[in-house]
């Protein structure tokens, strides 16, 4: 029987949580964002704590290596990226639109849309809103920067505190210690296994774009970057990127340059590289790298992807997974646990 001490130390815990809850709520993303990627690293901090002998030098440099592969690309495309697409003048895009009209006019459900959809008075609409996107990016630029800042420095935090942080996350769960640190376990080696999948497919994929595009006159860096981040987006990916590009070759360059890129990109980067070339990276990085024994479906981390970039955004592709591998991980647990109760209830 629970006694009226146990009650009130429960109810007062409940309060403190939510005060805390209210308190904290602007910074819970960027805390669980940065819980999540302390998980997916653990193993490297771990490594360069026992190099360096110093868990404040270890989580220093794990911080700036984190800002060098993640953020420091994404501030690039947020400069560079913006600057570059302000300048594209109204006469190119008129070009552009002309190439898909005349390409529209041998399809005949795309020839219909064109009509409407890439009318005068829609065109113009779209470079009024594409111009007060432009405008508006400093503003939403510096909210996804102050996010990142934030990220980062809880990301120091908690590598620096390490093993008393998850500890404490062991503790709160109402679960026996050995069954706490198993779904613990599971999170972050999946979380190590996407973390470091994703990274080396969009340094490769962009890497390919951007040497081959650098050959025509463009920016192979800046496009190289896009195409990386692009390149992560389910389903669709880099074609958000190779597109565009494409149709701008047409109208500035010539036809052959245009379907250069194109089959580039399809046969290349979308065929050999995402479909043949990944999966190896995939596998290496898991069994050979990291060592993992933790059994992930591609089918499941691809949809976790999708979703969780759907809801969240950019940071979806992070939480996406850690929410799924946690979902599954607490299902094993309950099955258990109900598995358990049903024999005892037999005996």
């Amino acid at each position: 029987m629970i006694s009226n001490k146990s009650l009130m130390i429960t109810a007062l815990f409940i309060l403190s949580v939510l005060g805390a809850y209210s308190i904290y709520k602007p910074f819970l993303l960027p805390i669980v964002v940065a819980m999540l990627l302390t998980m997916a690293t653990y193993n490297l901090t771990k490594k360069m704590i026992k190099y360096f002998k110093s868990r404040k030098i270890s989580a220093a440099i794990a911080t700036l290596l984190l800002t060098l592969i993640i953020f420091a690309p994404i501030v690039y495309i947020a400069t560079i990226g913006v600057a570059t697409a302000a300048n594209i003048d109204i006469a190119t895009i008129q070009e552009v639109t002309a190439v898909i009209k005349t390409f529209a006019e041998e399809v005949p459900y795309m020839k219909e849309w064109v009509e409407t959809g890439l009318s005068d008075e829609k065109i113009a609409g779209y470079i009024h809103d594409s111009t007060s996107y432009v405008t508006t990016a400093g503003s939403v630029g510096l909210g996804f920067i102050k996010n990142m800042v934030l990220v980062l420095v809880f990301y120091f935090i908690i590598n620096y505190y390490g093993e008393r942080f998850f500890e404490l996350i062991r503790a709160l769960m109402p679960v026996n210690k050995m069954k706490s640190a198993k779904m613990i376990h599971e999170v972050s080696s999946t979380m190590e296994v996407v973390f470091y999948s994703i990274i080396v497919t969009a340094i490769f994929e962009g890497f390919l774009f951007g040497i081959m595009v650098s050959q025509f006159g463009f920016d192979g860096l800046l496009f190289g970057v896009i195409y990386g981040f692009a390149s992560l987006i389910p389903i669709i990916g880099g074609a958000v990127v190779w597109i565009p590009v494409a149709l701008y070759s047409w109208t500035k360059i010539d036809a052959n340059t245009a379907i250069v890129i194109a089959s580039y990109s399809v046969i290349i980067i979308s065929i050999i590289a995402d479909t043949f070339v990944k999966p190896v990276i995939i596998k290496v990085i898991k069994e050979d790298l990291l060592k993992s024994t933790i059994e992930i479906n591609e089918i499941v981390i691809f949809f976790s992807i999708l979703a969780g970039m759907s809801t969240y955004g950019f940071w979806g592709m992070i939480l996406g997974p850690a929410i799924t591998s946690f979902l599954i991980a607490i299902t094993k647990i309950y099955i258990d646990y109900n598995y358990k109760e049903q024999a005892i209830g037999r005996n």
